[in-house]
């Protein structure tokens, strides 16, 4: 299953139609919360086809398609599911601040034909001219975005292999002031997206241009997106064991802000962990306890420990005198680590 994202030209009709039906499904997103949560407490509990069921007439009398209003309500049994069973956070309401960007179309859409595509009620849809990869389209989605109406598609078909042009090992340790440093001595500079767009950024919204403001955050998003994307392309296409230190970048970010979460490791790994089965690489997370302190040479631990030890770059071991830069001797310790778990698998 892959996804695919169009970009829509919507009529003027079309996006009046598309924009009613936000508000409508924002009501149905918060009465479905507010049901199972007050069923919940009364030992009410609805299997996801007879919640959805509890709305079945109501579509048309909206004027919105019955299964779109259905994909709202499975979206909020799930997202209590997922709360009863702790995996997340209680589901929130909808509204001004936090408001409803997406439209599900859980049904099968036919292909797109002469740069048009046809969906329920909206009738065909012109988008901006894309090579869509040959397969089933199981399911979409529009979502309101800051520069425009885009349709997500998930497509029944088989993801490409990225070429491989080399078989080599690595380890990983991300970073704040260097993105990645590699096992092999490399650094990967930080691109720095929201420090770059950080005045523009904060011009519009000193001046409450709230329109600009989502757009600059759009742009930024889009950026730090497209540069994983071609870094964890590159990775994959050059090494075929990567060892990623899985370190908690949200504790971390709590401490220093959003200097930390503009660095985006968790999207990296993400792509990492999907690109890389289908290419042949193995990729394995490796929990990042004493990769710093200990010696890459003869494992000592003898390194900087403590917040205050954030500050030491450069260091040598007390044991064996080996001199190390700090990030590099991270990311040899999380290859060896990953090296070592795996020859206990095959061992076992």
């Amino acid at each position: 299953m892959i996804q695919a994202e169009l970009k829509l030209k919507l009529k003027k009709s079309q996006e009046a139609l598309l924009t009613g039906w936000l508000w409508n499904l924002t009501g149905v997103w918060n009465w479905a919360i507010k049901r199972i949560e007050v069923d919940a407490k009364d030992k009410i509990y609805h299997s996801p086809i007879a919640f959805q069921n509890l709305l079945s007439n109501h579509g048309k009398k909206m004027g919105i398609p019955s299964h779109t209003m259905q994909g709202v309500l499975a979206s909020a049994h799930a997202a209590w599911t997922r709360c009863f069973k702790k995996i997340a956070k209680k589901p929130r309401f909808k509204g001004i601040r936090n408001r409803m960007t997406s439209i599900p179309f859980p049904d099968p859409i036919m292909r797109p034909k002469d740069g048009y595509i046809s969906l329920p009620i909206l009738g065909k849809i012109k988008f901006h001219k894309q090579k869509l990869k040959e397969g089933k389209i199981k399911c979409g989605r529009i979502v309101k975005r800051a520069s425009g109406w885009y349709l997500c598609l998930f497509i029944d078909a088989e993801i490409n292999a990225i070429p491989r042009i080399g078989y080599n090992q690595v380890g990983i340790d991300p970073g704040f002031k260097s993105l990645l440093t590699l096992s092999n001595g490399e650094k990967i500079a930080h691109p720095r997206e929201l420090e770059a767009a950080a005045a523009r950024l904060g011009q519009a919204q000193r001046g409450r241009n709230k329109k600009l403001a989502a757009r600059l955050q759009e742009r930024i998003a889009n950026r730090r997106k497209d540069r994983n994307h071609k870094l964890s392309r590159r990775l994959v296409s050059e090494n075929a064991l990567i060892a990623f230190s899985a370190d908690n970048h949200k504790g971390v970010s709590s401490k220093f802000g959003k200097g930390v979460s503009s660095s985006s490791h968790g999207q990296l790994r993400q792509m990492l962990s999907y690109k890389s089965p289908k290419s042949g690489t193995e990729y394995i997370e490796v929990d990042p306890k004493n990769s710093t302190k200990s010696c890459s040479s003869c494992g000592v631990l003898s390194g900087p420990t403590g917040w205050n030890g954030l500050a030491v770059r450069h260091w040598d071991c007390e044991a064996c005198g080996a001199h190390h830069d700090r990030d590099i001797n991270a990311a040899i310790n999380t290859l060896n680590a990953a090296l070592g778990s795996r020859v206990e698998e095959i061992a076992a």
